[in-house]
């Protein structure tokens, strides 16, 4: 019989209202605007709808915001 892995742990972070880490807005010119962006695109990856052409689209906003 083969044994179950062990489940990762990770630290506790702070994080806001939504649940995205306070770390991953810090330097945002928009706050809300980058949660709502990070969101929506977990959300894609979860449903397999997230397309290259969206991800470079994404990448390009981040890296301007």
């Amino acid at each position: 019989m083969a044994k179950k892995p062990k489940q990762r742990k990770f630290k506790k972070v702070p994080k806001t209202k939504k649940g995205t880490p306070k770390k991953y807005l810090a330097g945002a010119k928009n706050p809300k605007a980058r949660e709502r962006e990070i969101k929506r695109t977990a959300k894609l990856y979860k449903e397999g709808k997230r397309t290259k052409a969206m991800m470079d689209k994404i990448s390009k906003q981040r890296s301007k915001s």
